[in-house]
C-alpha cells in the first residue's frame, strides 16, 4: 500500500554528511599540522568518531547538553592526540566553519527527493543541531520549499529514537501513524526508532545491513534509483 506521506532524514540520507565531515577534518589537519600532522586523515576521522559518538548518545538519551558535546568532542581529541593545552574552542569553530562549505546532497539524493515530493506530501526530521540544520536548509532551499513538515528535534525537545518525537512528527504529517514511510540511514536512530511507533521505514543502507534487518512492512535500499522506482 501507498504511504499517506514521507519524511526522510536529512544527515548521511540525503545530504552527505559523512563526507563533509571528512574533508572539514582533513582541512582541519592542515591548519593545525602541528596538533594533528601525525595522523593520517582516516585516523583522525576514526579518533574524532570515537570521542564524538559517545557524546552524542549521550546528548539522545539527555544527560548530556548540545554544549557539552560541541566542547568535549575538541577538547577529547586533542587528549587524544597529546595536546590537551591547545585551544579547543578555536579548532571547534575553525571545523565548523569548513565543515559548512563541503555540504552536498548524496548522489541520487536530490532527485529521488524531488521525484517523490512530486508524488506525496513530504517531510523532513533531523537530529542535528537546531542552528547548523537551519543553515542546511537555508542552503539548500527545494528542502524547505517541498516539504509539508520540517521537523528538527531539538526544537521539539526529544531527539530520535524517542517514540515522543515520531508521535510528535505523526501529529504534524495529519495521517495515522501506520500511513508514514520513513526514508533515514540510521538503524539505531530511525530504523529502531520509527518501527516500533508503526511507522514504515525505507532503511537507506548504504554501506550494507551487516546482518540487520527490517520488520515485514520496511525495506532496506542502498540505491536512490531503487527507492525511486518503489515510490515513483
Amino acid at each position: 500500500m501507498d504511504p499517506e506521506f514521507v519524511y526522510f532524514d536529512l544527515d548521511d540520507t540525503l545530504l552527505d554528511h559523512q563526507k563533509a565531515e571528512r574533508e572539514a577534518l582533513a582541512d582541519t589537519r592542515t591548519r593545525y599540522s602541528a596538533l594533528f600532522g601525525a595522523l593520517s586523515v582516516d585516523e583522525l576521522q576514526e579518533t574524532y568518531h570515537a570521542i564524538n559518538t559517545p557524546l552524542w548518545r549521550r546528548y539522545a538519551d539527555g544527560t548530556i547538553g548540545k554544549q557539552a558535546v560541541q566542547q568535549q568532542r575538541f577538547e577529547g581529541l586533542l587528549e587524544a592526540v597529546d595536546a590537551p593545552h591547545a585551544d579547543a574552542t578555536l579548532v571547534a569553530r575553525y571545523y565548523i566553519q569548513r565543515y559548512a562549505e563541503h555540504w552536498a546532497f548524496i548522489p541520487g539524493a536530490q532527485e529521488a527527493f524531488l521525484a517523490v515530493a512530486d508524488r506525496y506530501p513530504v517531510g523532513v526530521i533531523t537530529n542535528g543541531f537546531a542552528e547548523v540544520q537551519e543553515k542546511k536548509f537555508d542552503q539548500f532551499p527545494q528542502l524547505r520549499e517541498r516539504t509539508e513538515a520540517l521537523v528538527i528535534c531539538e526544537d521539539v525537545g526529544v531527539l530520535k529514537p524517542d517514540p515522543e518525537i515520531f508521535d510528535h512528527a505523526t501529529e504534524r504529517a495529519g495521517v495515522p501513524h501506520e500511513d508514514v514511510l520513513y526514508v533515514g540511514d540510521s538503524y539505531r536512530s530511525d530504523v529502531e526508532g520509527a518501527q516500533p511507533v508503526g511507522w514504515r521505514v525505507a532503511w537507506y543502507a548504504r554501506n550494507g545491513t551487516n546482518g540487520r534487518s527490517t520488520n515485514e512492512r520496511s525495506f532496506a535500499f542502498s540505491d536512490w534509483a531503487e527507492l525511486h522506482d518503489r515510490l515513483c
